[in-house]
């Protein structure tokens, strides 16, 4: 098999975004992304060789097939105990307007900084009901606590993305001030344009200090006059409206110890699925002698809330099919290989960024953009005599802009499964205001190119 295909590699995530478009479909699309990958790849054999692929990373990336599910159970009991009404009432004493709304939740995003998929379960949960409360569109909603995921994380040396980004730097021998990969990650950060732009931009969007646009502003007009709710979340029947007038409020208590707890063992083991099942235990400790659910409802709501994620997992895995195609064939090195003869010290930097934006987005591959595109392009940085923790600050902002753009992304379905609207309406509500970050970062790292 040859190592890349050329310009040929492009087709599969042509195939998905043009499909994704007329269908509005995620996962279909992405399938046939992938079938066309694995029929360049394989020629005849192409379908066996796609149901061995198939399967091979289900069985890889079982582990999200049990976060997933955990994700859905533990947001399913937290409703259903009334916990999350309670925690709305109190939220709203301090949320009196759609403005501090937005800022709040801004707020917690960036307080739950571990881990990205932590953050669109918590801060989604926590501040969705409030949000409802005070007329933010379940689009925007989604815009925000997206926002401050990965964006969030990569900007705090002790999150998930950092402790892979210093093992790349250990691997291409790049070292800070004292010698190792934790300062050269620090002396990166500064460099992270999209992430502190994009953050930035939230709260500004929020109080409409910059109006939004597009579909967004359709959204935001109709959540003002009323309806915060998507055409999606209507038309399914989505799970947090369910009877939602049937649920009795509790004690926020109930919503805050299970959550705390779920964050705790989080941090304490360093893993989320842990997390969450702990958290789900809680969940079942604390309900049962309150008399807030009975054993069989518990079992009930847990499998409803299992079911509720069976699209998010399909989606996910679906995803991770297509990024095996496309790594092989070749598709980040031959971007990379096309770029490369046009690089300058000073163009470096924007060019760096805007490939492996690219990438990330087409792919939904945000850490193995990073760990593919590293290797090549800090070496080259290095050669052209521009400093490798700017080339870093590039690389780690296209991971970011990727987590927060690829509508088929682990985070986006996240995001906008804990919101109640589907991956396509974010594609066309969201991504339009993400080509503001998008652009001020290009105008910055062109900036610090030259200037450097």
């Amino acid at each position: 098999m040859e190592s890349t295909y050329g310009i040929i590699s492009l087709l599969p995530v042509i195939v998905v975004i043009t499909t994704a478009i007329i269908t509005r479909r995620t996962v279909e699309s992405l399938i046939i992304g992938a079938l066309v990958g694995y029929v360049i790849l394989y020629k005849g054999s192409f379908f066996t060789e796609f149901l061995y692929g198939f399967s091979g990373v289900i069985a890889e990336n079982s582990r999200y097939i049990l976060v997933f599910g955990f994700f859905g159970m533990v947001i399913v009991l937290l409703e259903k105990s009334g916990g999350a009404l309670g925690f709305g009432d109190w939220g709203a004493k301090f949320c009196k307007t759609r403005g501090m709304t937005v800022l709040i939740t801004w707020i917690l995003g960036i307080l739950v900084f571990i881990d990205d998929y932590l953050n669109n379960l918590g801060v989604g949960t926590a501040m969705r009901t409030i949000s409802d409360k005070n007329k933010v569109a379940r689009e925007f909603l989604a815009y925000v606590i997206n926002s401050t995921g990965a964006c969030v994380c990569v900007l705090v040396p002790m999150s998930s993305w950092a402790i892979f980004m210093m093992g790349i730097y250990d691997n291409v021998e790049v070292a800070g001030a004292d010698g190792t990969s934790y300062s050269a990650y620090l002396g990166t950060i500064p460099f992270m344009l999209y992430a502190w732009i994009a953050i930035i931009l939230v709260p500004l969007f929020g109080f409409k200090i910059i109006p939004t646009w597009g579909k967004m502003k359709e959204a935001w007009i109709r959540a003002e006059n009323g309806d915060v709710y998507s055409e999606y979340y209507h038309q399914n029947n989505v799970t947090d409206i369910q009877g939602y007038e049937e649920i009795k409020k509790s004690s926020p208590w109930n919503f805050f110890i299970p959550m705390a707890a779920l964050i705790a063992i989080t941090l304490w083991k360093n893993d989320i699925l842990i997390g969450m099942a702990v958290g789900f235990v809680v969940c079942l400790i604390l309900y049962i002698p309150q008399k807030l659910m009975t054993i069989g409802q518990f079992c009930d709501y847990s499998l409803e809330g299992f079911k509720s994620m069976v699209l998010v997992t399909a989606i996910v895995i679906s995803a991770f099919v297509l990024q095996k195609a496309n790594s092989e064939l070749g598709l980040t090195e031959y971007v990379i290989s096309v770029a490369e003869p046009v690089m300058t010290p000073a163009l470096l930097p924007v060019i760096s960024f805007v490939i492996c934006s690219f990438i990330a987005m087409c792919t939904g591959s945000f850490w193995g953009t990073m760990a593919i595109s590293s290797p090549i392009l800090i070496p080259l940085g290095l050669t052209l005599g521009v400093n490798p923790l700017l080339v870093g600050g590039t690389i780690v902002s296209a991971g970011a802009f990727g987590s927060h753009a690829c509508f088929y992304g682990d985070a986006v379905t996240l995001a906008s499964a804990v919101t109640g609207i589907s991956n396509n309406e974010y594609m066309r509500k969201v991504l339009p205001l993400l080509v503001l970050p998008f652009a001020l970062t290009i105008v910055g790292f062109l900036i610090l190119g030259f200037a450097m």
